[in-house]
């Protein structure tokens, strides 16, 4: 809303017609089609009478326009502060390291916000290590080169891994990220704050992977009740999810989401989050994990 309001598609479709203007006179077939392309489908019926008829004094008759340079839009000092606070986020680190907008303040600060249901043990986005690390699996996803990894098990031991990169993901709940590879007989997924030393393998690498990047897909499937609008705030919620909803009742629906198995933890948080408005009738193991997680809930009012 801070941007659309003050440079809405409106202001954008114009700023773009008076740029072609300027570098020559424009024909009515040329004028409909920039408002066509840019605007919304019954701005024609607005944007070019206006034009047309002179009520916005932008366009003369012959298609030509009295400004003499194009048109700018430059952002407002708030636009600046929000794109200010968004840059703060430490996960903006690991891409860039530039400083957007030098001695402007952020609209607000990490302090303003109050995050639940989520992990406060994420990974060390501030750390200069962690940071290199991640640059260094980004060039090597995007170059198609392997890597030598070395990370901390779940003894506490150290296991040296070779494997070909292939894409990263992250973990909103769990506020971690971690690598999914190729090629290496030990497993296909790391978690980049377990890892301790990271570089790119120099010896011979098979292009041809040993082990195949497994489906690790899960579904849970649950009864809902549409009430506060329910129904909406689930598929909204798991929008980026695979899956299935069917009318079971007046208000109640059968829904089926496929979940990766490593997103598990997570997956019962979000769902919890419902309330009584969500029952969940399987998997077996994930009802179990649901009353697990509620007993802990209780212990620790209690």
């Amino acid at each position: 809303m801070i941007f659309s309001e003050l440079y809405s598609a409106y202001y954008d479709t114009v700023a773009r017609v008076l740029k072609a203007a300027v570098e020559h006179p424009l024909k009515k077939d040329e004028l409909r089609d920039i408002i066509e392309k840019n605007a919304f489908g019954e701005s024609i019926l607005n944007i070019e009478p206006a034009l047309a008829e002179g009520r916005w004094q932008l366009i003369r008759p012959d298609g030509s326009t009295p400004l003499r340079y194009p048109p700018s839009t430059p952002m407002t000092t708030l636009e600046k502060r929000w794109l200010k606070a968004v840059y703060a986020d430490p996960r903006i680190g690991l891409f860039t390291d530039e400083d957007i907008f030098p001695g402007v303040e952020p609209l607000f600060t990490a302090a303003d916000c109050c995050v639940f249901d989520k992990y406060s043990d994420g990974d060390p986005y501030d750390d200069e290590a962690y940071r290199k690390t991640f640059r260094l699996m980004l060039d090597a996803i995007e170059k198609r080169y392997p890597l030598s990894i070395d990370t901390v098990n779940r003894k506490g031991g150290t296991a040296h891994l070779v494997m070909m990169p292939e894409y990263l993901e992250y973990s909103e709940k769990d506020d971690k990220f971690r690598l999914r590879g190729s090629g290496c007989r030990y497993g296909d997924t790391v978690n980049l704050a377990r890892i301790v030393r990271c570089e790119p393998y120099e010896g011979t690498f098979s292009r041809a992977p040993r082990t195949r990047l497994r489906p690790r897909t899960q579904k849970v499937e649950f009864e809902l009740i549409d009430k506060r609008n329910a129904l909406e705030r689930v598929l909204m919620h798991f929008a980026h999810f695979e899956k299935q909803a069917e009318r079971i009742g007046f208000d109640r629906y059968r829904v089926t989401i496929s979940y990766d198995r490593d997103d598990e933890t997570e997956m019962v948080i979000r769902i919890l989050s419902f309330g009584p408005m969500i029952r969940v009738t399987a998997p077996k193991h994930f009802i179990e994990l649901i009353k697990e997680r509620l007993k802990a809930q209780k212990s620790c009012e209690r």
